[in-house]
């Protein structure tokens, strides 16, 4: 049985919000020690009252994002990598940092390297200014050019670049310049995001008003199915929608969440995966405040046992997330072992939604019912979950 644990710890600060962003953050020019100091006190209360529930496993990946944890002096990082491993044990098998190209971070690289942090990804999102300038980032390509070289020369041997596709005004030569540069730097690492107008963000209010030219959904197929190509080409793997690796660089923490292994999350608005229990067989899924002050109110108050949002899915809705998380990936469903969590295979509850999908060539089955994602799928991920969230399951194996 897997008794391995990833613990995500979410640092909200950041030097500018960007307009697409709809993450919990907090935009700081410069993060004042003693406020630091307060929000790291809290992360480590909030371990030792959460800690408890995942006691027995063992500490596997620890992964920083934000915001902006490079914001974080490396002391700090260090200080809290230090109390996970008190807490669960074991030395993890991969820390993450999340970072920007900016002159602060990246002066701070190889000390985070000492602090424990042996994976980078960095937020390059582009290396075309015009581009960067348009997503609303505070830095500009030869700041992600130094800060690439940086990494390197601080001794980090595992670095993922993140890009944004479909930016406003964007081109497929624009991607394919931002491919040229990625892959002159050489990353372990790659991942590929379309451009998301979530509710709420400036880019989203501008959308409505008609003020902001994206590329229309056919425009960004093809710069993704350009991004997959060119990277496959390079001896890159798609194991993940969103992601490509080099053989043996597939991140560790992020395809705990596509096997809904337990993952406890720490900090403003942070989610945890909790373990399955007797009162929750297919585990539980918790949220805590995207209010800082919030959050921060109810840690010191002592109840940072107890986030404010807590979920326990009937079987139903974790067979369904059980079979499109798996489905974006590359390995796939395993058969044998779904129905080893859920006492029978796939095909038992969504027959009606494998058809479909396979008749649309989003799908492969094999004879013992294993699940694969197709290459025309990748682009239609949402339509693939969609028929598991909505399948109809059979009222008589319903637990």
């Amino acid at each position: 049985m897997d008794r391995s644990l990833g613990v995500y710890v979410h640092v909200p600060f950041c030097e500018r919000v960007c307009p697409y962003c709809d993450f919990a953050v907090v935009a700081t020019r410069r993060l004042a020690a003693a406020e630091e100091e307060r929000y790291v006190a809290a992360l480590l209360a909030e371990l030792a009252g959460r800690g408890p529930l995942f006691a027995g496993r063992t500490l596997e990946t620890i992964y920083f994002g934000g915001g902006t944890p490079a914001l974080l002096r490396p002391a700090s990082l260090a200080r809290i990598v230090d109390a996970l491993r008190r807490q669960f044990g074991g030395a993890p098998r991969e820390v993450t940092l999340e970072a920007n190209p900016s002159t602060l971070e990246r002066g701070r690289l190889a000390a985070f390297r000492e602090a424990g942090m042996d994976r980078l990804s960095l937020g390059v999102q582009s290396f075309d200014d015009a581009t960067l300038k348009r997503l609303g980032r505070a830095h500009r390509a030869e700041e992600a050019h130094g800060a690439l070289a940086s990494a390197r020369a601080a001794g980090f041997d595992n670095v993922s670049l993140d890009l944004i596709e479909g930016a406003p005004a964007q081109a497929l030569g624009d991607v394919e310049r931002d491919l040229d540069a990625a892959l002159a730097f050489g990353p372990e690492h790659l991942s590929a995001y379309a451009l998301t107008l979530e509710p709420g963000t400036p880019f989203a209010a501008a959308a409505t008003k008609g003020r902001l030219a994206v590329p229309d959904d056919d425009v960004v197929a093809a710069m993704l199915e350009r991004t997959h190509a060119r990277l496959e080409a390079a001896g890159f793997a798609r194991y993940e929608v969103s992601s490509w690796a080099r053989p043996g660089r597939a991140s560790l923490h992020n395809q705990r969440y596509w096997r809904r292994a337990p993952v406890l999350g720490l900090g403003v608005g942070a989610h945890s995966s909790e373990p399955p229990s007797a009162g929750a067989p297919y585990g539980a899924r918790s949220a805590n405040e995207r209010s800082l002050a919030a959050w921060l109110a109810r840690i010191e108050a002592g109840a940072s046992a107890t986030p404010p949002q807590r979920e326990t899915p009937a079987a139903a809705t974790a067979r369904g997330e059980a079979a499109f998380l798996a489905l974006r990936t590359r390995s796939g469903l395993d058969a044998a072992q779904f129905a080893a969590e859920f006492g029978a295979a796939p095909r038992h509850f969504f027959a009606e939604a494998i058809d479909a999908l396979l008749a649309l060539g989003l799908l492969s089955e094999s004879a013992a019912g294993d699940l694969r994602p197709t290459a025309r799928s990748w682009l239609f991920a949402d339509t693939v979950a969609t028929h598991f969230v909505a399948a109809p399951v059979d009222s008589a194996h319903t637990a």
